[in-house]
């Protein structure tokens, strides 16, 4: 299972990614990158004037159920790619959730979420 240490993914293969942050992101298209700026959601080490003491810095000033929709959302974006990588395969660009240019009028989209974003409130409340 892949690991995380010192700004360097482990993965079981053996294989080794430097980051320059501390975190991963997904994004609506299922496409990857770093997100290195916990903005969002993270400890103040209390290195701050203010602060003397570590403290959670939430400065959206989510609630328990907001984050945990944030979760499910981000959980639900990976869950897409693993699903989109095993019927597409490592080298098609149909794995990203978005749509070809239109070049012709009989090329296929790109696979779209099916209706709307998932409503995760739905699924919050069920595990609650």
């Amino acid at each position: 299972m892949a690991d995380f240490k010192r700004r360097t993914l482990q993965l079981s293969s053996g294989k080794q990614i430097k980051l320059f942050g501390n975190s991963m992101a997904i994004g609506k298209s299922l496409e990857l990158g770093e997100g290195y700026r916990p903005n969002i959601l993270a400890c103040n080490d209390g290195f701050s004037e203010s602060n003397s003491s570590a403290s959670v810095y939430n400065p959206f000033r989510l609630t328990r159920e907001e984050l945990i929709e944030l979760a499910d959302y981000n959980i639900q974006l990976w869950m897409d790619l693993k699903k989109n990588i095993y019927k597409y395969g490592m080298d098609s660009p149909m794995i990203f959730e978005m749509e070809l240019p239109s070049q012709n009028k009989s090329t296929k989209p790109w696979p779209k979420k099916n209706g709307s974003e998932m409503d995760v409130s739905l699924k919050m409340d069920d595990k609650l």
